[in-house]
């Protein structure tokens, strides 16, 4: 019997998922215990822009913040060199993405998944979040229609037996357990493991382990992230496990699509997040809890 080495987990990149940012907001935030309505948001605006001309919205640093904000200019789409690059290892071997978010590495998921349909071939597409399934169940169905695409999570079963199809990645396991148990054949030619650094997550990671290890070698694997630094261990981990060869896919620089952090004040005021040296802005930082000697521990305490 083969032992399989244990998966290296997965070392996160410059950026973090949902989760760990939200737990890193409450640490920093202090105690906040005051009503959602009552605590300053992040501001937002609609795909025509915002609007200039509005007194919260005058200062020159929300205008430099916000210059520029709208919808692009419509130009002809023409894939990324790791786009293509991807599509072509796929041929050959399971391909692992790391890329930056917005640099379209469901594209290359959509591309190959329209290849498989064409062909008559079935795929599975996974994702951590019942929400995101939801999302990308609607993007699939205005791409290849709703008879092709179905759906299953906890609480939602639709059109099961479609040749593509959507959901959480506990279900695509727990149907690998089931054809394990019953001695048939998982009915799927590529599955799409997106958000693929949910391996590392302390308490759901054993679900991307147990389903990477449990897919058979015929089947495709195709992982997405914007988050992993070790994507070359993590991929030769896969390749042990699954006797298939893994290669890695990445693009290099930032995203695409840079982001704009800004405050929104209870007076209804935009403040832009960091001033033109990259620090905090001051009228935020003076909001912030002061840290204040403790007289009886000598430690420091946050009030």
């Amino acid at each position: 019997m083969t032992r399989m080495r244990r998966s290296p987990g997965v070392k996160a990149g410059k950026k973090r998922d949902r989760r760990h940012r939200s737990r890193g907001s409450r640490r920093s935030s202090g105690r906040d215990n005051s009503p959602a309505e009552k605590r300053p948001a992040a501001a937002m605006s609609d795909a025509s822009g915002p609007d200039l001309s509005s007194p919260a919205l005058r200062s020159r640093e929300v205008k430099n913040l916000l210059e520029g904000i709208g919808t692009p200019t419509p130009a002809p789409f023409k894939p990324d060199p790791f786009q293509l690059e991807a599509l072509a290892a796929l041929e050959f071997e399971d391909v692992l993405v790391t890329a930056p978010t917005g640099s379209g590495k469901t594209w290359i998921a959509r591309e190959e998944m329209r290849r498989l349909l064409q062909a008559g071939r079935r795929v599975w597409y996974t994702t951590p979040l019942k929400a995101l399934t939801n999302s990308k169940y609607q993007e699939f169905i205005e791409e290849f229609s709703d008879e092709h695409v179905g759906i299953l999570t906890g609480d939602r079963k639709e059109n099961a037996d479609a040749p593509l199809i959507v959901g959480t990645t506990e279900i695509y396991r727990n149907q690998l357990f089931d054809s394990l148990r019953g001695g048939e054949q998982v009915r799927a030619d590529l599955i799409v493991l997106d958000e693929a650094h949910y391996l590392s997550d302390p308490d759901r990671g054993h679900v991307w382990e147990e389903a990477i290890i449990l897919t058979p070698p015929r089947i495709r694997l195709l992982l997405l992230s914007a988050t992993i630094g070790n994507a070359h261990e993590f991929a030769t981990w896969i390749q042990e496990v699954r006797g298939v060869r893994c290669g890695v896919v990445s693009r290099p620089g930032a995203r695409p699509v840079p982001l704009r952090s800004a405050f929104l004040l209870p007076d209804k005021r935009l403040l832009p997040l960091l001033n033109p040296s990259g620090k905090l802005n001051s009228e935020i930082m003076s909001m912030l809890p002061q840290e204040r000697d403790n007289r009886d521990g000598g430690r420091r305490r946050r009030y």
